[in-house]
């Protein structure tokens, strides 16, 4: 594997879903000696927040639960 004049590398496919490590994922490195690591950064992602904040107040239809779940069954 090489690195690229702009300083990046590609992420084997195997890895990036054994990890979890989807597009815009944040993550940070941490080198200790001649080591580095790769990592998830924070607990909650950028991606988390940004879908959390898009689906905030979606669901202003004035229905019951009852009546939700009689359309949804059909």
């Amino acid at each position: 594997m090489r690195i690229t004049s702009k300083g990046q590398v590609t992420i084997p496919i195997e890895i990036r879903e054994k990890m979890g490590l989807l597009p815009d994922t944040e993550v940070q490195f941490e080198v200790e000696r001649n080591t580095v690591r790769l990592k998830k950064a924070g607990s909650q992602s950028r991606r988390s927040r940004d879908l959390i904040a898009r689906l905030r107040g979606k669901g202003n239809v004035r229905m019951t639960t009852d009546e939700i779940m009689a359309l949804t069954r059909g």
